[in-house]
């Protein structure tokens, strides 16, 4: 029964390294391909998240799951701990990144649709004064 559960978990390990790999390529694919910065970072958010803190966990269960390690609770734990802080600090960077980017008033390639920083920004000039 052990035997069982020790190859699903590294099965299932296994499986989420594969889709953290394809999330990296799409990630390095969107970098590439994606016209303007605000776009750009959507896919560096992807590749952060799908591509790092997926395979982590991933890699968390195959050491869960094998029988060669020594100290696999060890790793285990310490993997788990780092994906987690991958998966909140991701977030916050990527958007301490577009307000800046926008405060710097850097212009997308493409028109903009709406902008609720900027009318937020007006509505509290309008208040003000």
């Amino acid at each position: 029964m052990i035997e069982a559960i020790n190859w699903a978990l590294i099965i299932i390990g296994e499986a989420l390294v594969s889709i953290g790999v394809f999330c990296g390529l799409v990630a390095a694919i969107g970098m590439l391909r994606f016209p303007n910065f605000f776009v750009r970072l959507h896919a560096a958010t992807v590749g952060s998240i799908g591509g790092g803190f997926v395979p982590i966990i991933g890699a968390a269960l195959i050491a869960l799951g094998s029988d060669f390690l020594d100290y696999k609770w060890l790793f285990f734990g310490s993997l788990v701990v780092t994906a987690f802080i991958v998966m909140l600090v991701s977030p916050a960077g990527s958007h301490a990144l577009a307000r800046a980017t926008h405060r710097a008033k850097v212009a997308p390639v493409e028109p903009k649709v709406t902008d609720h920083l900027e009318e937020d920004r007006s509505k509290e000039e309008s208040e003000k004064t």
